[in-house]
């Protein structure tokens, strides 16, 4: 991939709109607000429209952070993309095909999309950017996805992502990647470029269900020795399952592979590594149709069958989905510990090797 340095010739997109107006979308229409771009937000949910119209908070931000009145929060969907140069899609995985057919009749032509969701569609096993692209013909796609942990994005803490786009070539001043990143970039928000969207939503997908898995080790107190070894072989699950796909290993050793693995499973801040920890501790998990959606759940089921399909060995992602399935919790973290002892480094042709029904690796 030939690269060049970000062209402050780039023009940024002038009118961003959001669709989705939970934490995350919510911290990134801030930040493009703090870009010095106009922003709109699209709230499904009527309650948050009338609490920002109340008081210029947003319930679903874990943390206290006024929203300022030049971000219009609407539920009317058609008034907020009708307008916008650039339309972010931050929405759950699983719902993210139907949100994307009802834009599709109120996009101005040709306005670029960017898939903020993480996972893989359970019904057909494609990717996010595939699922846009489907019902989005003709609208440029982008990806965007890192290590982010939405209250602190909102609060204005530093925090670097990547924006990936297909195509290749130097990044100049009129690719669409490139003006995603001027778009939102400031002192306290840097994006990275990327070409390699496969290798991005894969980061995103996969480290949610490993979270899951960390999270029940820690609430089983089995220690930071078995977190360690649950994010480094994860990360060998998920690049395993990117080269499998055509991403490059890189791109899953970067911001959007192992920066947001090690991110989400480190932290109780993560809704996937909390969710975990209460499995972990013998609680039922808190989950609410209202609620934050914990992607990593929704996910383990629709990782686990792309894995199955392609041949793919990915033991802790298959562990995660037997637990949610009902499977006893002891025997699938010991489980993970048994099995013919190998070589541990993984090369991108080994990736591909690896991928063999009989194997067994762990």
């Amino acid at each position: 991939m030939a690269t060049s340095a970000l062209s402050p010739a780039s023009v940024p997109f002038g009118r961003v709109a959001v669709v989705g107006a939970g934490a995350w979308g919510t911290a990134l229409a801030l930040t493009a607000l703090r870009a010095g771009r106009a922003a709109s937000l699209w709230a499904r949910e009527d309650h948050v429209v009338a609490a920002v119209a109340a008081s210029r908070r947003n319930p679903f931000l874990t943390v206290p952070v006024d929203l300022p009145a030049a971000l219009t929060v609407s539920g009317d969907l058609g008034a907020v993309v009708g307008g916008a140069d650039l339309v972010l899609l931050v929405t759950p995985s699983q719902h993210l095909r139907a949100m994307a057919r009802r834009c599709a009749p109120l996009l101005g032509s040709g306005v670029p999309v960017v898939v903020c969701a993480k996972g893989v569609e359970g019904d057909s096993g494609a990717l996010m950017s595939d699922v846009v692209a489907a019902e989005l013909p003709g609208h440029p796609l982008a990806v965007l996805s890192g290590p982010t942990f939405a209250a602190e994005v909102a609060l204005d803490l530093p925090t670097a992502v990547t924006v990936a786009t297909a195509g290749g070539g130097a990044f100049g001043p009129e690719h669409l990647a490139a003006r995603i990143a001027v778009t939102f970039a400031s002192s306290t928000f840097r994006p990275y470029l990327s070409d390699d969207v496969v290798g991005v939503e894969i980061g995103g997908a996969v480290k949610n269900v490993i979270a899951i898995a960390c999270g029940i080790a820690a609430g089983r107190g089995l220690g930071s020795n078995a977190r360690a070894a649950l994010i480094t072989r994860g990360l060998a699950e998920l690049t395993r399952l990117g080269v499998a796909l055509g991403a490059r290993p890189e791109t899953l050793g970067g911001l959007a592979g192992v920066g947001d693995l090690v991110l989400t499973c480190s932290s109780e801040q993560s809704r996937n590594f909390s969710f975990g920890k209460a499995l972990g501790e013998g609680r039922a998990p808190q989950r609410s149709d209202d609620g934050p959606v914990v992607e990593g759940a929704v996910n383990a089921a629709s990782v686990g069958a792309l894995s199955r399909r392609l041949g793919i060995p990915m033991p802790i992602c298959a562990g995660v989905e037997a637990i949610l399935g009902g499977a006893a919790i002891d025997e699938i973290m010991a489980g993970l510990m048994v099995g013919d002892l190998r070589p541990e480094a993984l090369t991108a042709e080994n990736a591909v090797r690896i991928a063999n029904p009989a194997s067994t690796d762990r």
